[in-house]
């Protein structure tokens, strides 16, 4: 991927959302396994990231439906330091509607990262025209993914019953959404 095609989108000063790439596998393995056992509370996947070939597949997988615009991953950088991802894990092109995921290494929570990153990256997709409504769904007991919700003018819509498999149970899911008008922007 050339410099001036890598899909950057600047937060402020000290952070920036880095469209996923190849080049940081590495980077991005590590980070998992420094964090998988706290993932592993709130999120399936992590029990599946055994080597660097299971991110490395992941990472194509995204780089393919982030170039094709199905789902959009960007990696969150705090200076030239892979700290989390955050990611539209599913598009609606007609419904201009995007469902978001996110992460954070655990070190950097209570930093307002999160929301920071969060906004810079609805700002970014409402710019052009191409999104309007975005979904947060997060299990109930996530504290920190329901607050982090409201704190960024999220609405609770509703409760989805056992929604989420999680550690071999299904757990209740709160949706919220947030719609974003270009022209109050």
């Amino acid at each position: 991927m050339s410099a001036e095609s890598i899909d950057i989108i600047p937060v402020n000063d000290a952070l920036t959302l880095r469209a996923v790439d190849e080049g940081f596998v590495s980077a991005l393995y590590a980070l998992v396994q420094k964090n998988k056992d706290w993932l592993q509370g709130s999120l399936n996947w992590p029990q599946t990231v055994n080597d660097e070939s299971d991110t490395r597949k992941n990472v194509q997988g995204n780089v393919m439906l982030h170039q094709r615009g199905y789902a959009k991953m960007y990696l969150i950088f705090a200076q030239e330091t892979l700290i989390g991802v955050i990611s539209f894990n599913l598009i609606e092109p007609l419904n201009k509607t995007a469902y978001i995921g996110y992460w954070l290494d655990q070190d950097q929570q209570g930093k307002g990262v999160m929301s920071q990153a969060l906004q810079a990256l609805m700002a970014h997709y409402v710019a052009r025209g191409e999104l309007r409504r975005f979904v947060i769904k997060c299990r109930v007991a996530n504290t920190a993914s329901n607050e982090l919700a409201r704190r960024n003018g999220f609405t609770l819509e509703g409760c989805l019953k056992q929604a989420e498999f999680l550690n071999g149970s299904y757990d209740d899911q709160n949706i919220y959404a947030r719609i974003v008008d270009p022209d109050s922007e």
